[in-house]
């Protein structure tokens, strides 16, 4: 599973974590530990499935490894233990040190990940090495392996295995050196698919009949036919194409209409998959993110997806009021996504909404998709609020006429809820003080994995 890696999209990658049992992460070896890394890392140390890191771009200019591998351990709060070692970097990159076989892998630059390139396994006592090699570089080597073996954490597989210890891996991805030596060696370290969670207890990925849930929506993945494609991760048993499931949300039997997976653009039908596959099936728009399916006779759900609050928020208007339903129909799918959350101030309909976007650049994908996707022209203009709080016991208190601050905005979500926007964070603490009785939430709609 692909996710972005950009800051903005950090909550698409977030639910595509949590149909992961294991997670690469995969830091820039100019830039280091960035933002959204400690973002997404926290839910894979919540989980506790195993983190492999690949410290990418060593074909470029990169910091120095130790310091690199210090932050990791010191920003994220993991151990790491490196399974090979750089030699040199940007025009100086050689290749990597592998620590288990004592060899050297040297570096050949290949058309650009277009191919995988050959790859030469030299041991590093082997007098051919100084074809590649100078003696400075391999005397620097050889002390910092030395430095390595006395400071680094010893490879554990227990600990990789419950989230406690990090492989460290390092190669280029664009010339496709060090990939296929980190691939094998995460398929030996890795799980197989793990049990999960569910309200009526843990399910066995091996033991129990099929199950799965929804962790991902997109609609008009291909434009001609205009289909919805609803992810699911099986977590339990085998799926059969012919197969009825239940649909526990929906409360219905129903089968798993035209099952697919898909490598970047490539897609193929199958007609079976197991517990740990992802297939995507048609959506005719009843399925959400976090529902369950299992075999009918049961009943059971999975813990929910959790979401990001909103930080950004804008005013939607349509510009055509002939094309309404265009326009609510985009929004609707869309926000099923989980691109969008779409909010309503009281006494109103959906010719005017107010859109919540955990980054800003999720403004701008909104609008291209409902220009060239809908057909609709829209007008955006930025609202100042920047805190948003569900209003946990609306039934308990009076909504209508509750005492805010004047940064406060009183709005609901597309199931009814009522919830406030705010300004300012202080003004969340003044209105809880002037309203007994009021509780608020960061989250709504959402159950917690907790």
């Amino acid at each position: 599973l692909d996710t972005p890696g950009h800051q903005d999209f950090s909550e698409d990658t977030y639910r595509t974590l949590m149909a992961a049992d294991s997670a690469v992460m995969v830091i820039d070896g100019a830039k280091g530990v960035e933002a959204q890394t400690r973002k997404l890392f926290k839910v894979c140390a919540r989980r506790h499935i195993p983190i492999f890191t690949f410290i990418n771009k060593m074909d470029r200019e990169a910091r120095d490894s130790f310091e690199l591998v210090d932050e990791i351990e010191h920003e994220l709060g993991i151990p790491c233990c490196p399974v090979n070692w750089p030699i040199g970097s940007g025009k100086g990159f050689k290749g990597v040190y592998d620590r288990k076989s004592e060899k050297v892998l040297i570096f050949h630059d290949t058309q650009k990940g277009t191919k995988e390139g050959e790859i030469e396994e030299i041991s590093l006592n082997d007098d051919s090495l100084r074809s590649y090699v100078t003696e400075d570089e391999e005397e620097l080597l050889r002390e910092e392996l030395e430095l390595l073996d006395g400071a680094s954490a010893e490879f554990d597989q227990e600990e990789v295995s419950c989230g406690r210890l990090s492989p460290v891996f390092f190669g280029s991805a664009l010339t496709n050196f060090g990939v296929e030596t980190f691939l094998q060696h995460f398929l030996r370290m890795t799980n197989s698919p793990l049990p999960r969670m569910s309200d009526a207890g843990l399910i066995d990925p091996m033991e129990n009949d099929f199950s799965a849930f929804v962790f991902k929506i997109q609609a008009n993945m291909n434009k001609n036919h205009r289909d919805r494609v609803a992810f699911m991760r099986i977590v339990s048993g085998h799926f059969d194409a012919n197969m009825e499931v239940y649909h526990v949300q929906g409360r219905k039997k129903a089968r798993l209409s035209q099952p697919q997976q898909m490598m970047a653009d490539d897609r193929h039908v199958v007609s079976e998959a197991w517990a740990g596959d992802i297939i995507g099936v048609f959506d005719p728009g009843i399925y959400s993110i976090g529902d369950t399916v299992c075999m009918p006779g049961q009943n059971f759900r999975f813990g929910g997806i959790p979401t990001f609050a909103p930080e950004h928020f804008a005013r939607v208007r349509q510009m055509d009021t002939m094309k309404r339903k265009q326009f609510t129909k985009g929004i609707e799918e869309i926000a099923q996504e989980g691109a969008i959350q779409v909010f309503q101030e009281f006494h109103t309909g959906m010719e005017e909404i107010i859109v919540g976007v955990v980054g800003v650049l999720q403004l701008d994908v909104l609008r291209f998709r409902l220009e060239s996707e809908y057909k609709v022209d829209i007008r955006m203009e930025s609202l100042p609020y920047e805190v948003i709080r569900w209003i946990e016991n609306p039934l308990e208190v009076d909504v209508e006429n509750l005492e805010g601050t004047t940064d406060m905005k009183k709005v609901k979500d597309m199931r009814g809820n009522p919830l406030l926007l705010f300004e300012h964070e202080w003004s969340v603490g003044m209105t809880l003080d002037r309203n007994k009785g009021l509780k608020l939430t960061e989250f709504g709609g959402w159950e917690s994995e907790d």
